[in-house]
């Protein structure tokens, strides 16, 4: 605790804030108007608007100072560096990418926190996520688990950064995992993709 940046922790402290405060409002929008409605999409350019504002916020942090640990901005201050980045555009996530992968390995960000921001940079280059962690949404509107490699075997990856078992995380969303179901969607999509 001695060593903290307290500036720096409160500086991060409002930027969590930010970052999360908004996306914590979404279920509640949905409920009440509709994925799809103007209020949504409303909400989605305030998120916007706030994630490149933070952005602008930690590049300048992590550029300046690099990807600092828990044990100078705490657990929180630490988290919110990653959820700054996970939020941001693919271009930004593939630039701090490799700074996070060497953080993890100097103990300065959580594995499980780099395997989200690997699933999803995999995914928004056209692959297969590695962990499980991106849950999207068909046209119907219906909830799965997006496209995975080697599902088989995905427990023991997730259980080597830290996250407990697929079908304990993907039951926050009320869905059971099923190998089987999820290849056939996944050959479903990828079809698609080549049409």
């Amino acid at each position: 605790m001695k060593d903290f940046d307290k500036p720096l922790v409160a500086v991060l402290d409002k930027i969590y804030k930010e970052d999360q405060s908004s996306r914590r409002q979404i279920g509640e929008i949905e409920e009440k108007y509709g994925w799809d409605s103007k209020e949504m999409k409303a909400h989605w350019e305030i998120i916007g608007e706030k994630d490149s504002i933070n952005l602008i916020k930690i590049e300048k942090i992590i550029d300046k100072r690099g990807w600092l640990g828990a044990d100078i901005i705490g657990r929180q201050g630490n988290n919110t560096l990653f959820l700054v980045i996970q939020h941001s555009d693919l271009e930004t996530q593939i630039k701090y990418l490799p700074m996070m992968r060497e953080a993890v390995q100097k103990g300065n960000a959580r594995s499980s926190s780099l395997a989200l921001l690997e699933d999803r940079v995999a995914l928004r280059q056209g692959k297969r996520q590695i962990y499980g962690s991106q849950i999207h949404n068909d046209t119907n509107g219906e909830q799965f688990v997006a496209p995975l490699i080697d599902p088989e075997n995905v427990d023991k990856r997730r259980a080597e950064v830290g996250l407990g078992p697929l079908a304990d995380y993907v039951g926050r969303w009320d869905l059971t995992w099923d190998i089987e179901k999820h290849k056939e969607r996944v050959v479903k999509i990828e079809a698609e993709k080549e049409n």
